[in-house]
């Protein structure tokens, strides 16, 4: 199974360095050098693990094929995936950011949008929802908002509480009035 392991973020420095936001629960076994790591966009990779460290609470990956500041630039905004023989997750509450995408978001029977991401919090995970009527919601991947997720049916079950869908949406200009 091809699994997101990372999303490269800005440069580091001028020697290729790049931070990158982790979505991997074992870090220290994904970006060991010599590891080989698949890229999105494919037109960047594959990519070799050439030094892994940790700067504060930020991964900062150097690349064998990335030699300096303009490269690293190059990089930024690409996704990070290794194979892996890891069928599914081994915790029955967990799940991997591509099982969720795509997935419908309900609340009270009706499809409200789709998940399109999932973004890795320190306290929390959020799903990001592209609502039908336009624009994206965070939503907290907690089990009181969404209880359950189905992917058989492929969806999510949401119970926001009141407001949250409405989250820095824009406003109505003919509210006001």
């Amino acid at each position: 199974m091809r699994l997101q392991v990372a999303r490269i973020g800005k440069p580091h420095g001028i020697r290729g360095e790049v931070t990158v936001q982790v979505m991997t629960d074992a870090p220290e076994e994904r970006f060991v050098p010599g590891q080989v790591l698949d890229v999105e966009p494919e037109s960047a990779g594959p990519l070799t693990v050439a030094r892994a460290r940790w700067n504060k609470e930020i991964l900062l990956l150097g690349f064998e094929e990335v030699k300096d500041r303009n490269g690293a630039e190059a990089l930024r905004g690409s996704q990070l995936f290794v194979e892996t023989d890891e069928e599914e997750p081994v915790d029955d509450d967990a799940w991997y950011a591509h099982e969720l995408v795509g997935l419908a978001a309900v609340v009270e029977g009706q499809a409200i949008g789709t998940v399109s991401g999932l973004r890795r919090g320190d306290a929390q995970d959020l799903l990001e929802i592209e609502l039908t009527g336009g624009g994206d919601v965070l939503v907290p991947f907690v089990e009181e908002i969404v209880p359950e997720v189905d992917l058989e049916a492929e969806q999510v079950i949401l119970t926001p509480p009141a407001g949250l869908l409405e989250l820095n949406q824009p406003e109505d200009p003919e509210a006001g009035r």
